[in-house]
């Protein structure tokens, strides 16, 4: 299984059974070995929502006009995946590559083929992985390519709503490819970035990774710019980095983490900034309980997609601030249940923002069960509490109850 899938599964190893994370179809074709892999999910899903004014930045959806509930049945935070790594040792190099694709089965169209992609109401399909890398375990390894962004990757890999829903179906179904699990409340999404990344060797559970990101991924959103049109003018790449220490110990396992990031910003608009972030996370696994925690800081980062409101209608920056807990306990049946509390913040920059409808909190409590009917394919079911809230004291809450299955190979 090629090394994203990999962590996405074992960070889901509080969600699945250990043995998933070996799957994989491996194919031996002359120098080289070609691993396929992947997963293919879906989940039906009933949501209620309390509240019709709507919140700039609000994870929860408000009620439509015609009704507060919906059903839906689509794909989870992990989309549906194939992976295709080849991995070869060349002149004293370990070399790969990794391409995937992700197709969704949320198409809410007339004709069930995501006809009306253009106006949201379609799936579409998603390239997340197209990198290549080399290296050596004496010197570590270098990535260049698009993957998952280095900063915030462990806190959506620790993340249970990974192989569940979280938030994110809204009142016309789950339109787009993915939901968003815990992104935007409880930590900022890592993204699929074009990348040049450098990690070291493992000396003794301690690793690090520095990279240099695409500038232009960065989302400039405000009241007085959009997204759109506005990310060309950076005028450096993005910096971002990890360092982790991972440890066990017989029926003890666990690791600690700090990410951060660093973005210039610069618009044709004469927006002018520097976004920095930084989080500390940890995960604790003890005989069949599991424990994590994760905490992020920021300024100019905004919240849920890194750099939205992160800015005022008067160009100043804002501070935000979040983070989540999780418990997990496996029972004798192997069935793993959890509950998660997720939250993220966002200030006003000073007296003079007065956006009214500006998201203040964004808030998530999770329920989850994650059985193992096969070595690969297990059935999940999940409760999502979601508040969000304005400066304005606005409030807008949203239940969500989803059963489902998601099949690794």
């Amino acid at each position: 299984m090629n090394k994203n899938i990999k962590l996405a599964v074992a960070g889901a190893v509080l969600a699945l059974s250990a043995t998933a994370a070996n799957a994989g179809i491996i194919i031996p074709a002359g120098d080289w070995t070609i691993d396929i892999n992947g997963n293919v999910n879906g989940y039906g899903t009933y949501s209620r929502s309390k509240g019709t004014a709507a919140i700039t930045g609000a994870v929860a959806t408000v009620e439509s006009a015609s009704k507060n509930d919906n059903q839906s049945i689509g794909t989870g935070l992990l989309p549906a995946w194939l992976g295709f790594t080849g991995k070869t040792r060349q002149n004293d190099l370990d070399v790969e590559f990794t391409i995937s694709l992700q197709p969704g089965i949320s198409a809410n169209d007339v004709s069930g083929d995501g006809a009306f992609v253009s106006a949201g109401q379609g799936s579409k399909m998603l390239n997340r992985q197209t990198y290549l890398s080399f290296g050596d375990k004496s010197w570590g390894s270098i990535k260049i390519g698009k993957d998952l962004g280095v900063f915030a990757s462990d806190a959506i890999l620790n993340d249970m709503t990974l192989l569940g829903v979280g938030s994110g179906v809204g009142n016309s179904g789950s339109t787009a490819n993915t939901t968003n699990g815990g992104i935007g409340s409880g930590y900022l999404y890592a993204a699929w970035k074009g990348q040049i990344a450098y990690t070291t060797p493992n000396f003794n559970g301690f690793q690090a990774t520095v990279a240099v990101t695409n500038p232009n991924q960065f989302s400039i959103d405000s009241d007085a710019t959009s997204v759109a049109g506005n990310t060309a003018a950076q005028d450096r790449f993005g910096l971002e980095g990890k360092a982790s220490y991972s440890f066990a110990a017989d029926a003890t396992s666990g690791k600690v983490w700090v990410s951060g990031a660093s973005y210039d910003v610069r618009n044709t608009t004469g927006l002018s900034y520097t976004a920095n972030v930084y989080d500390i996370g940890a995960n604790l696994n003890v005989g069949n309980a599991g424990l994590t925690g994760y905490w992020y800081n920021g300024e100019g980062v905004g919240t849920t997609l890194l750099g939205y409101m992160g800015v005022s209608n008067t160009n100043n920056k804002r501070d935000s601030d979040g983070g989540y807990l999780q418990a997990t306990y496996k029972l004798p049946t192997a069935t793993k249940i959890g509950i998660a509390y997720g939250v993220s913040n966002l200030d006003r920059a000073n007296a003079a923002d007065t956006t009214s409808d500006l998201i203040k909190q964004n808030e998530r409590v999770t329920i989850g069960a994650y059985h193992p009917i096969t070595k690969h394919l297990n059935l999940v079911a999940e409760y999502n509490d979601i508040e969000s809230k304005s400066h304005n004291a606005r409030s807008i809450k949203q239940d969500t109850v989803s059963l489902g299955a998601i099949l690794f190979f």
